[in-house]
C-alpha cells in the first residue's frame, strides 16, 4: 500500500535525523556520565535489533541473546588478555564466537516449538554461565576478569577521552548493524522470515525450510550481538558472569516489545529511551528496585494499546489520511 510505503520512507528519514543528531551529542554534550549512559544505550541498541531479527521478524521467541552476548563478553576478555590480541581484534572475534554459539544453539531448536525454544535457550545461557564459574583459571571465576586492555588507533590512547572515542565507536557499531540488518529485512531472505513468522504452514509448503532458516536467522543474528558483548568487555574494562544474569536479558527484551518487534529501528529508539530513564530512576531513592516493575507496566501498556509497539503506534499518528472509497478517482 501507498501509506506503508509512505512510513518506511519516514522511518528511514526519521532513522538517518536521529543519527546525525546522535553523532553532534559529543560537541554538545561535556558532561562524562551522560555520555557513558548513551555508550550503554547504543551496546543495549545493538543487541536489542538483532534480538528483533529473530524475535519480531523470525517469529521465534528465544532467549539465546543472553548467552550470544555473554559470550561476545567473555570471549573478547579472554582473547584480549590470555590471548594477547588486539582488543580491536577481539571484539571482531567475539562476534565469531558468538556466531558459532548461536550455531549449536540452532541445531537444537531447529526443530522444537514454543516454550520449547524459550527452555533450550535460556538454559543454554545458564549451562554457559556455570561453565564460566566453573574455568576459575580460565574465566576468573565469579571475580571475572579485570583491567581489559583499551582500544587505541596508531598513538592515540581513547582511555585519554574515552567517554568521546568510545562514544562515536559504539554509535558505528549500532548504525552498521541497524543498516544491514534493514537490508536484511528487505531481502528474500527477510521475506521468508516474514513468512514463516506470519504463515508457517503455508510457508513450508512453498518449499521454505523452517530448521534452515531458523538456523541461519539466529547466527545472523548472533554476529553483531557479539560484537556488542565484546565492545561492552572492553569499554567497561571487566568481563563478570552477571552479563549471563536474566536483569540485562528482560530489560533488552522489553526495549524489543516496546519498541516494537519486526521493526528493527523501533527497538532502537526504545533502547535509548528506556536507558536514560531507568538511569534516571536509579538516582532517586527508593526506585532503585521499583524502576524495573515500572518498566514492566510500560510495557504492558505498550502492547495492550498497539501489540506493533511503540513504533506502531508513531506510524497511526503520521499515517496519511486515505481518500474515502466514494471520493477516490
Amino acid at each position: 500500500p501507498v501509506w506503508k510505503n509512505h512510513m518506511i520512507r519516514s522511518h528511514r528519514i526519521i532513522a538517518l535525523v536521529a543519527l546525525v543528531l546522535l553523532a553532534l551529542v559529543p560537541l554538545v554534550v561535556q558532561d562524562s556520565y551522560t555520555r557513558h549512559v548513551f555508550i550503554i544505550a547504543f551496546i543495549y541498541a545493538t543487541v536489542a535489533v538483532n534480538w528483533d531479527l529473530s524475535l519480531g521478524l523470525g517469529g521465534l521467541f528465544n532467549f539465546g541473546h543472553l548467552a550470544f552476548f555473554g559470550t561476545g563478553v567473555y570471549a573478547a576478555a579472554i582473547l584480549s588478555t590470555a590471548g594477547g590480541l588486539s582488543p580491536w581484534l577481539a571484539i571482531v572475534l567475539a562476534g565469531g564466537v558468538a556466531a558459532v554459539a548461536a550455531l549449536l544453539i540452532a541445531l537444537l531448536v531447529a526443530r522444537l516449538q514454543g516454550i520449547y525454544v524459550v527452555l533450550v535457550t535460556f538454559a543454554f545461557g545458564q549451562l554457559c554461565m556455570q561453565l564460566v564459574l566453573s574455568q576459575r583459571q580460565i574465566t576468573g571465576g565469579a571475580e571475572g576478569i579485570v583491567r581489559l586492555p583499551y582500544l587505541m588507533l596508531g598513538d592515540y590512547s581513547f582511555i585519554r577521552d574515552y567517554k568521546f572515542a568510545y562514544y562515536y565507536v559504539a554509535l558505528a557499531m549500532l548504525a552498521l548493524s541497524v543498516f544491514l540488518l534493514l537490508l536484511l529485512a528487505r531481502s528474500a531472505f527477510g521475506k521468508s522470515l516474514r513468512a514463516l513468522r506470519d504463515n508457517p504452514d503455508y510457508a513450508a509448503a512453498r518449499g521454505i525450510s523452517v530448521a534452515r532458516q531458523r538456523v541461519l536467522v539466529l547466527v545472523a543474528s548472533a554476529v553483531f550481538t557479539g560484537i556488542a558483548g565484546g565492545f561492552y568487555a572492553i569499554y567497561l574494562r571487566v568481563a563478570s558472569p552477571e552479563v549471563f544474569g536474566f536483569s540485562i536479558g528482560t530489560l533488552v527484551l522489553s526495549m524489543v516489545l516496546i519498541g516494537g518487534a519486526g521493526s528493527i529501528i523501533g527497538p532502537a529508539f526504545a533502547a535509548l529511551a528506556l536507558t536514560f530513564a531507568t538511569e534516571a530512576m536509579a538516582g532517586v531513592r527508593g526506585m532503585e528496585e521499583a524502576r524495573f516493575i515500572i518498566v514492566a507496566v510500560a510495557m504492558i501498556v505498550v502492547l495492550r494499546v498497539a501489540p506493533g509497539g511503540a513504533i506502531d503506534i508513531a506510524s497511526r499518528l503520521f499515517q496519511p489520511r486515505r481518500k474515502k472509497e466514494g471520493n477516490s478517482p
